[in-house]
């Protein structure tokens, strides 16, 4: 039943247009650009790395692939199916609610080893060298799924489909411009990069930077940042979501 609910989960998404839009176009338009249009200076930012701008990029774009489906896609989609009955009569059904969880992350996990993959062919044909352990990389998705997950449900389960819609879009905006993908955080004030090296962004695009960048082993800092989100967010989207 689980992989049954998954492989619907999974179709619906990629039928979707917006989600398309979201959790593929957006990034990879990104990546392509960036990488290849003088627009953000990064030739400050690639020291321990080959200089090129793709090799600053592309770990954030990966980054930013796991926040676009973790998090915004699915408390949108989570959202308007608790708001709609979607998630009541599913939970009344044979399948538990907590195998129903299990299908959406089976879901998420699926659309993002797509878009992770394609992303990874473009960065590739773009002239990028990653290095270091893809240990280590897994381990940071992992916990970037994880964190995003647990906060795009929190929201999805407390808010109304409105506002979750609304509040979901104006974060993943904000955390595109602040969270390290695209421009480096050395260029925002001393004060604010105080505050946004804590974010789930931030953690996951300078954890993934320092290993396919720069070649670094696991960096523990931005681990356990992570894992301070996905048990803070998992354990307030179990306590806190609401069915109906």
């Amino acid at each position: 039943m689980i992989a049954a609910q998954t492989a619907l989960e999974t179709r619906m998404l990629l039928r979707n247009g917006e989600q398309l839009l979201l959790t593929v176009v957006i990034p990879a338009l990104l990546l392509s650009v960036f990488a290849t249009v003088d627009i953000v200076d990064v030739s400050g930012d690639t020291a321990g790395g080959s200089g090129r701008a793709v090799d600053f990029l592309a770990p954030g774009v990966l980054a930013l692939a796991v926040l676009s489906t973790a998090f915004t896609g699915q408390a949108i989609a989570t959202g308007f199916e608790r708001r709609y009955g979607v998630l009541k009569r599913l939970g009344a059904s044979p399948l538990p609610r907590w195998a129903l969880m299990t299908a959406k992350t089976g879901s998420v996990l699926l659309t993002e080893i797509l878009q992770i993959a394609l992303l990874t062919a473009i960065a590739y044909a773009l002239g990028w060298s990653p290095h270091g352990s893809p240990a280590a990389v897994l381990l940071l998705l992992l916990l970037g799924t994880a964190a995003f997950s647990g906060l795009g449900l929190l929201m999805a389960g407390t808010l109304r489909a409105e506002a979750t819609l609304a509040a979901a879009n104006l974060v993943f905006i904000l955390l595109l411009v602040g969270g390290g993908v695209i421009v480096s955080l050395d260029r925002f004030p001393e004060a604010a990069r105080a505050v946004l090296d804590l974010l789930p962004i931030t953690a996951l695009s300078d954890g993934l930077r320092d290993v396919l960048q720069h070649g670094s082993a696991l960096p523990w800092g931005d681990v356990g940042v992570l894992a301070v989100w996905a048990v803070l967010g998992l354990g307030a989207a179990a306590r806190f979501f609401r069915w109906e």
